[in-house]
């Protein structure tokens, strides 16, 4: 095994036991407005592809930046309903 696959297998550990808390937390109330938006939650798939196909790293970034330009729209879509 080499160091990156450890690497790679630790954040994605990481990743995952993050969105667990997060679906978790926000499961418990009906009524919270932070809760994760199918949007959010496809953005947050995008970038963990983005980690998991690191090695060839057009696809990787390609990816992650596509999963970053749709956090930023989903956060300016919530910005705009309040």
């Amino acid at each position: 095994m080499s160091a990156s696959f450890v690497y790679i297998v630790i954040s994605i550990a990481a990743i995952a036991a993050v969105a667990l808390l997060v679906f978790l937390v926000s499961g418990k109330k009906k009524d919270n407005k932070n809760r994760l938006t199918p949007l959010a939650g496809l953005a947050f798939s995008f970038v963990t592809a983005g980690i998991i196909f690191g090695d060839d790293r057009l696809i990787g970034y390609g990816l992650m930046g596509f999963g970053i330009v749709l956090a930023v729209i989903d956060i300016i879509i919530r910005m705009k309903q309040k």
